[in-house]
């Protein structure tokens, strides 16, 4: 049994030229039809003659070449004309004469190159084809011609529109996929800095530390023990984000909010760097966008400190509730640099080679301002009187309750 559905699907995939070949055939085969002989296109007083032999001639070359309208516009238009000229020069007007102005549509939305060659061609060919009408029956009016010949290029006006027309979709839909893929690349590369970025400062500060304990075994283990966690962890969340990444993956494991916060904090303090976490209420679970913006937000300020600010104490605030998820991170002053562009700077109690660190190239808290605007929210950072340095956010959760 065939299924109806999907014979307009395969319909398309056929060749362009087997799609064009019924009208064709339906146009020339119309022309045999009594009742459709007054309905062709004519031009000219010439009387019209029966159909004979050189008929069939004249609406083969009408009506075949539409078979190829499509694959080769100039060829087909060509052929239609001179089948056309020729039917009305001899007096075979029959109603396949309306394939000349389907073809000339047909020109004017496909044929892509010598387009003004081909329509000056045509127009010089219809100004020899008038002169040849007038001779043959003398009695042809110049305002007749002169409007068929309009009627003629608004045929290939329409054509030119409707090219036009599919044009501007083709670039308007590469622009908005340009568009998909530039976001998507800034939100694989926002994602990727919030997962590599923390980690790998960890990982820089703790092996900087170990340095100077070859002195302290105990201490160094667990100096390098610390490096060891951080850089499994690091892989694992690396392993999380490319499954998130993957639309086909399914088995990606996603952290709960509280348990997430903990072990950047934890993570954090075996860095060196002392971090007290306040959470008032209850994150939701499974973690919603709005938990994962304040995760985020968490992880980036807690990067800066330890880039900018190590070894000074940082406060971590994190308040839930129905509507709204509020997040403060505090670090202690002073400080002579900025917090990833705007923050503390390195001081006297940083850990030995982060003295004169850069603040960075803003890129972290650009893309939390991006991430926390789109939920609603708002990020806000500022310096301390004392030098130090203060992110807040204040993240929708999207609940009407």
């Amino acid at each position: 049994m065939i299924d109806l559905r999907r014979v307009p699907e395969r319909w398309h995939r056929l060749d362009v030229t087997v799609r064009d070949l019924p009208l064709a055939l339906g146009l020339a085969g119309a022309a045999f039809v009594p009742a459709l002989r007054d309905y062709g296109t004519q031009v000219g007083e010439l009387p019209a003659r029966p159909l004979d032999g050189p008929a069939l001639v004249v609406i083969a070359l009408e009506c075949l070449p539409l078979a190829v309208r499509r694959r080769w516009p100039a060829v087909c238009v060509a052929l239609v004309s001179l089948g056309f000229a020729m039917g009305q020069v001899s007096g075979h007007h029959s109603f396949a004469g309306n394939a000349v102005g389907i073809a000339l549509v047909s020109a004017g939305a496909h044929l892509d190159r010598r387009r003004r060659l081909v329509a000056s061609a045509l127009s010089a060919s219809y100004v020899v084809l008038a002169v040849a009408l007038d001779r043959l029956s003398g009695a042809e009016r110049v305002d007749e011609l002169v409007t068929f010949y309009l009627v003629m290029a608004l045929a290939w006006g329409i054509g030119a529109w409707l090219r036009s027309t599919r044009v501007a979709e083709v670039e308007r839909r590469l622009r908005v996929a340009e568009e998909t893929r530039a976001a998507e690349r800034t939100r694989i590369a926002r994602e990727l800095h919030d997962v590599v970025t923390h980690h790998v400062t960890a990982m820089v500060v703790q092996a900087e530390a170990a340095r100077y304990l070859t002195a302290a075994p105990d201490r160094l283990d667990e100096s390098l023990t610390a490096v060891a966690d951080t850089g499994r962890r690091a892989i694992g969340d690396l392993r999380n984000l490319l499954d998130l990444l993957d639309p086909g993956h399914e088995g990606a494991v996603r952290t709960l909010p509280g348990a997430g916060l903990r072990l950047l904090v934890e993570q954090s303090r075996q860095a060196g760097q002392p971090v007290e976490l306040t959470e008032v209420g209850t994150p939701a679970e499974p973690a919603g966008s709005a938990e994962q913006a304040a995760h985020r937000v968490v992880q980036e300020s807690l990067t800066n400190a330890l880039k900018h600010a190590h070894g000074r104490p940082t406060a971590v605030s994190v308040h839930y509730d129905d509507r709204e998820i509020t997040v403060e991170v505090s670090t202690d002053g002073p400080g002579a640099g900025t917090q990833d562009g705007a923050g503390p700077g390195s001081g006297p109690g940083s850990a030995p080679g982060s003295r004169g660190a850069p603040a960075g190239s803003g890129r972290g808290l650009a893309g939390l301002r991006e991430r926390v605007a789109a939920l609603g929210g708002e990020l806000d950072t500022r310096r301390r009187d004392d030098g130090g340095f203060v992110v807040l956010a204040r993240i929708p959760t999207g609940s009407r309750s």
